[in-house]
């Protein structure tokens, strides 16, 4: 089922109601701050540095990169992994920047941009583990952060979800043996399988995907202006490489995450891949 179909009739709404809703974007620009809501603390897309205690990553990069270009200041919000749809539904931040994944119910509550990359959600176990693939892992119980796309692809594999509010704590889970693995995006479980090797139990990563997710930027329902200013605004950031840039700085072939970006923006109606729930 392609997503184009799924999206139809959220866009149409959107496009309807758009008109009727207050202008945010006008408010953004006439307070000239941008208010985002990022991760607390999950590197590297946004963390507090250990020497100027300031946030940096990935996600605050992209977030000062859209008030500059706004010519606006942009306003860093630290929130929790559950936060991120209710702080935005609410009015707490103009703009949810924090690996937000496109699911078909957080659609129900906020729009999103269109994707600026493809992300995947992927299981560490344990190195000695027999299993190989996900379908390995159906009944097992599997930790994650709560409120995660990482809690509802355990749910999606038929495991039982353990859930903790940062990942450290479910990591110590697998390494205590209190769960049989963790799922979390690529770059976290790639980094704790890095650690692994000389902090605990080692771990591996099951090569397969749990799930793949569209990742876009978050923002109130019915703000049709915030959000064709975003769109444009993530457009000429990737034809400008300022994307890729941040990209390499945080997670490219130089740093421990060694990944590549190849997506592109665009449209999320365009995209061939399956709709989360």
């Amino acid at each position: 089922m392609l997503m184009r179909v799924a999206l139809a009739a959220s866009l149409a709404a959107l496009a309807a109601t758009g008109a009727a809703q207050a202008d945010q974007l006008d408010d953004i620009m006439s307070s000239k701050t941008l208010r985002c809501g990022t991760f607390a603390d999950v590197p590297p897309f946004a963390a507090p540095d250990p020497t100027t205690r300031e946030m940096v990553g990935f996600d605050v990069d992209m977030c000062n990169a859209i008030a500059e270009r706004w010519g606006v200041t942009a306003e860093i919000k630290p929130l929790s992994v559950e936060a991120r749809v209710p702080e935005v539904k609410l009015g707490g931040v103009d703009l949810t920047i924090a690996n937000l994944a496109y699911t078909q119910s957080r659609a129900e509550q906020i729009q999103f941009s269109d994707p600026y990359y493809l992300a995947h959600e992927m299981l560490m176990v344990r190195a000695d583990d027999p299993g190989v693939t996900p379908a390995d892992f159906k009944g097992k119980r599997l930790a994650s952060t709560k409120g995660s796309t990482s809690e509802l692809s355990i749910k999606l594999n038929e495991s039982e979800p353990l859930t903790f509010q940062d990942t450290g704590s479910a990591f110590m889970a697998v390494q205590q043996g209190k769960a049989r693995g963790m799922v979390a995006n690529t770059m976290t479980i790639t980094k704790l399988v890095n650690e692994s090797q000389t902090r605990g139990v080692p771990l591996k990563m099951i090569e397969e995907p749990m799930i793949d997710q569209p990742i876009g930027i978050g923002m109130k329902q019915g703000e049709s202006a915030l959000l064709a200013k975003v769109n444009e605004t993530l457009v000429a950031m990737d034809e400008a490489g300022q994307i890729n840039e941040f990209w390499n700085k945080w997670l490219g072939p130089d740093t421990e995450y060694k990944m590549t970006r190849t997506d592109k923006v665009v449209p999320l109606a365009e995209l061939d891949v399956t709709p989360i729930p």
